[in-house]
This record gives C-alpha cells, sequence and structure tokens, in this order.
C-alpha cells in the first residue's frame, strides 16, 4: 500500500482504504482503463494501462484534474500558498473560507475549488441546485498540511506522465462502443442503499437511485455481451439493508464472479460467509474470474447459451 499513490482529495466513497484488494483482481494487462466514476483517482491512477479515460458528471472536479494536468507543479503550489495567505485561511477563519468560497462561484477556477476542500468541512466537495460551492467551513478540523501537498505533487506527476483524457459525461451517455477485448471498464457509483453527499440529489447534479442503478447494470451487461471486462464496486448490505436489485442482477447473471472485500485486507467468497444482518457486506463484481486471468478461451467456456 506504501507504493499507491493517494488522492489529494479526501473523497468520500473513496477507494484507498481497500486498493490493495481490488487492484490484484483486476486483469494484468490493459489497453485503455475507462472509469466510469472517477472521483478522487485513486482507483485509475494506480493501475498499469496504456491509457486512462478519466470520466465523471461532476464538471468541476474534472476541471480541477485538467488544471493539474497543464499545470506546473511549482505554479499549482504558489496558487494555493497564495489564497492562503490572501484570505487569511487557518483552521479558525470562517470568514476568509467564505470569502474565498464567494470569490470561487463567481470565477470557478479549479485550483480555487482545491483550496477550499482543503478548509471545508471532512474536506467534502458539494454543489447546490445553481451549482454554487456551499460545504461550510471545518473549523479546528481542516486545512492544508504538508501530507496534503505532499500527495498533491505525487498525483500531479502520475497525471503528467499519463496518457489520460477527461470527460464528463452522465455514464448513461459515455460512449463504450469503441472498446475492445483488452480495454476495461470500471464502475465505482454511489452505493444505492447508502447515503452521501454525493447521491442524495441535492447538489445540482444527477442523484442515484433505483433508475441508475438499474442503468448501469444493463450497461455492463451490455459490455458483457460484447467480451468487454469490467468490475462494479459496491455494497450487497449496509447497516441492516440489503440490495435487492444487486442480488437478483447477480442471480440473473451467475457466470458474475463476487469478490467480497474485507476491512482486514483479505477476500473471500460471499456465497460461504454467514450473513451478518448489521455488517457493511462490500464487494468488487467481475465478469471474469481474477484468478484465472481473462483470455479469450475461458470467455468463450463460462459464455452464457
Amino acid at each position: 500500500m506504501d507504493n499507491f499513490i493517494k488522492s489529494p482529495l479526501n473523497y468520500i466513497g473513496g477507494k484507498q482504504r481497500i486498493l490493495s484488494q481490488i487492484a490484484p483482481l483486476f486483469p494484468r494487462e490493459i489497453n485503455c482503463f475507462v472509469d466510469l466514476f472517477v472521483g478522487g483517482g485513486n482507483v485509475a491512477l494506480n493501475i498499469p494501462a496504456k491509457k486512462l479515460a478519466l470520466n465523471d458528471n461532476l464538471s468541476y472536479l474534472v476541471d480541477f484534474y485538467k488544471a493539474l494536468k497543464k499545470t506546473p507543479i511549482k505554479q499549482v503550489l504558489e496558487h494555493i500558498y497564495g489564497r492562503i495567505s490572501m484570505f487569511s485561511l487557518s483552521l479558525t477563519n470562517e470568514n476568509g473560507y467564505k470569502a474565498l468560497r464567494s470569490l470561487y462561484n463567481s470565477e470557478k477556477n479549479p485550483l480555487d475549488l482545491f483550496v477550499l476542500v482543503a478548509y471545508s468541512f471532512n474536506h467534502q466537495i458539494r454543489f447546490n441546485n445553481n451549482h454554487e460551492f456551499n460545504n461550510p467551513f471545518g473549523r479546528e478540523r481542516s486545512c492544508f498540511n504538508s501530507t496534503m501537498a505532499s500527495n498533491l505533487k505525487t498525483f500531479i506527476n502520475k497525471l503528467k506522465s499519463s496518457n489520460v483524457e477527461f470527460y464528463t459525461h452522465n455514464f448513461t451517455d459515455f460512449d463504450l462502443s469503441s472498446l475492445g477485448k483488452d480495454d476495461f471498464v470500471y464502475a465505482d457509483p454511489p452505493y444505492l442503499i447508502t447515503t452521501g453527499t454525493y447521491n442524495d440529489g441535492k447538489r445540482g447534479f444527477t442523484g442515484w437511485g433505483r433508475k441508475e442503478e438499474a442503468l448501469l447494470l444493463d450497461k455492463l451487461d451490455g459490455l458483457d455481451m460484447n467480451g468487454i471486462k469490467f468490475a462494479l464496486s459496491n455494497v450487497l448490505r449496509h447497516k441492516g439493508r440489503e440490495n435487492e436489485m444487486l442480488y437478483d442482477w447477480l442471480a440473473d447473471n451467475k457466470h458474475y464472479v463476487v469478490n467480497e472485500i474485507k476491512m482486514e485486507y483479505s477476500n473471500s467468497s460471499y456465497h460461504t460467509k454467514n450473513r451478518d444482518k448489521q455488517a457493511t457486506q462490500e464487494v468488487l463484481i467481475t465478469n471474469y474470474n481474477p484468478e484465472q486471468g481473462y483470455d479469450e478461451i475461458y470467455w468463450q467456456q463460462r459464455k452464457p447459451a
């Protein structure tokens, strides 16, 4: 895990804590890695691939990544420290934070968004229906520190050295028709049975409900029918709730492989575990067997009639 690049964004739902589990389950060789819900970018920038296609419908987040890609590191850091000085940002200066927030909402400078996130409550990214950043101040909790600066520099270097294309589509509009058998699609959508700022439907962007869940599962089925590898991060159970849509989908597609993700960083089959109704059961669902790898012969053997 020490070798993994960590996103400078403390993104809710980020996969940094389980990356050591899911990364080994991906194909060993990938031409184009498509991340339909890139979020903090923890997964995409740690997977060896010839090309990265990073997508998120939160366009301001993608604008930030684009800015990091094209702007020299020195200039990025100068901007950040310049804003901290200009607005006297600190653990207690809420007025300075609000002044920068107003400036960002009027100008939408992508680097200002990062500075805001550094000082916002729980480092969250949240917009209202008018696409104004509205996350409150993180008093006594949030600031730009040396760890965040180090993660940012490493992240920028990786972005600059990677063959990356950026997209701001809703996942339903992302064109996957040109993908081939050596390409790979990773989906880490908002989880249907959990609630967060990314799926409560209150930030001026598309929320997440049963309709979106069904559309995504259909899209993954389409990839499977065309022999395109995919992996889906999700939870089958959380705080006494079960994702019945996901269970039904798995029952209809018995060739899909369910890899259970554990906090102790070990993998096991979800079929053999006792179902603790209160526990969170996080999984990575693949349309190939990670233990055997993926090849054309194996695809033909497991392809349903």
